[in-house]
């Protein structure tokens, strides 16, 4: 199940002569061990690999072991070494560590190559630009796309809108319970109460909880920060709950489109619009299965509408692309693409029936985008959508 894009652009990273950290970051169970370990398998470098994910390793004494034993496998070889620390960012001030031994390294003039995985990239974010500046290079590893799992598992389109993009759960599809159980214990679970905790200081765990549920539970829909105050059996604040929204974005899990505004400045107060950033997180949530979607246009609407904002945000990772949605009084556009002075509008016609009506022309009167799209029924086809990236409606007309 190797990504082959990603594992093609480690491989060409590992090959330069240039030297950066590389960090390959992303969402728990995406496949960045996986991937990793394919690339040892496949090259002739001598690599040594650990992970700090076993509880008893919790000490910085644990990061200068590793790498002491890479040191020396890189003055053993000619061509030099490679080292890989999976799940670095549970080392107690690691990004500290790591630049003091990679600085000695680059005075040495060592031969050795480091590459980082991460689950959590806020936190990696975090150290990499606290200590490590100008000394890496990241390698985003989203949620998987409908091609990947298509050409890993065979799925059809219906099946990976219902079921998301975990390829650890795809041998669970034909057991709903245990599939609903390994998307909730293994994937939710061990994000909210080990990676997201780690991060940063949460006051309130509950809350962000009852946060990360909310967004599963309203996604596609455009909600006041008040209104979600409304829905939280708890105490807090409108910028507390914008923060753990932040948290769980960092995360993979959920985040808050902004709303587009045509300029530089944007405000983020505005209502955000809620947003899986795996599908799968949402219907796990639900006691219905797939066909129960199907004969729900309210329900399956609005799963396709996830689909397609999850797809937006997952390919556009590591672009200066910007994901937001378009409201003005009645009138809605679903999703806003732009980079630059380009600007693309996407309307996702689903079956969904809606409060707000579609405000493509109005949007096209006063922003005057690239292009004006259907996704879905009447437009372009989901089975076409999903095979491009976000960049892909920007580029120019040809």
């Amino acid at each position: 199940m190797i990504r082959q894009e990603l594992y093609d652009v480690i491989v060409s990273r590992l090959n330069e002569p240039r030297r950066f950290i590389q960090v390959l970051a992303g969402p728990r169970q995406v496949g960045k061990t996986t991937l990793i370990h394919g690339v040892i398998a496949s090259t002739k470098v001598p690599t040594h690999y650990a992970s700090a994910d076993a509880p008893r390793i919790k000490e910085r004494v644990w990061l200068q072991q590793q790498w002491d034993q890479a040191r020396l496998m890189a003055t053993e070889t000619a061509g030099g070494a490679i080292l890989v620390l999976d799940e670095i960012q549970k080392i107690p001030e690691w990004s500290e560590v790591a630049k003091a031994l990679w600085d000695a390294d680059t005075r040495s003039k060592l031969p050795l190559k480091v590459v980082l995985l991460g689950s959590a990239p806020l936190l990696i974010q975090r150290g990499l630009t606290e200590s490590l500046a100008g000394r890496f290079e990241v390698i985003r590893a989203p949620h998987w796309s409908w091609a990947e799992m298509k050409s890993a598992f065979g799925w059809s389109l219906e099946q990976y809108l219902y079921h998301g993009g975990y390829p650890g759960s795809a041998e669970l599809i034909s057991e709903p319970d245990r599939w609903r159980r390994y998307i909730q214990d293994s994937l939710v679970e061990t994000t909210l109460s080990r990676d997201i905790l780690l991060m940063t200081r949460v006051d309130k765990p509950a809350l962000l909880r009852r946060m990360f549920e909310l967004a599963c539970d309203y996604s596609g829909q455009i909600l006041s920060y008040q209104k979600m105050l409304g829905q939280l059996v708890d105490s807090g604040n409108t910028v507390t709950l914008a923060h753990y929204l932040e948290l769980l974005a960092g995360a993979g899990m959920v985040t808050g489109l902004q709303k587009f505004s045509g300029g530089a400045l944007r405000a983020r107060g505005s209502s955000p619009k809620l947003q899986v950033l795996n599908t799968a997180l949402m219907t796990s949530r639900m006691d219905l299965s797939l066909a129960d979607l199907r004969r729900s246009p309210e329900v399956w609407g609005r799963l396709v509408e996830s689909a397609v904002g999850a797809h937006l945000l997952n390919t556009a990772q590591g672009t200066p692309i910007e994901v937001t949605y378009w409201r003005e009084r009645n009138l809605e556009v679903d999703f806003v693409l732009q980079s630059g002075q380009n600007v693309v509008a996407l309307e996702v016609k689903s079956g969904r029936s809606r409060e707000h009506l579609p405000g493509m022309a109005m949007f096209a009167k006063e922003f005057k985008p690239l292009r004006v799209l259907l996704v879905g029924e009447g437009g372009i086809a989901l089975e076409e959508f999903f095979t491009r990236p976000a960049a892909y409606w920007l580029s120019s007309p040809r």
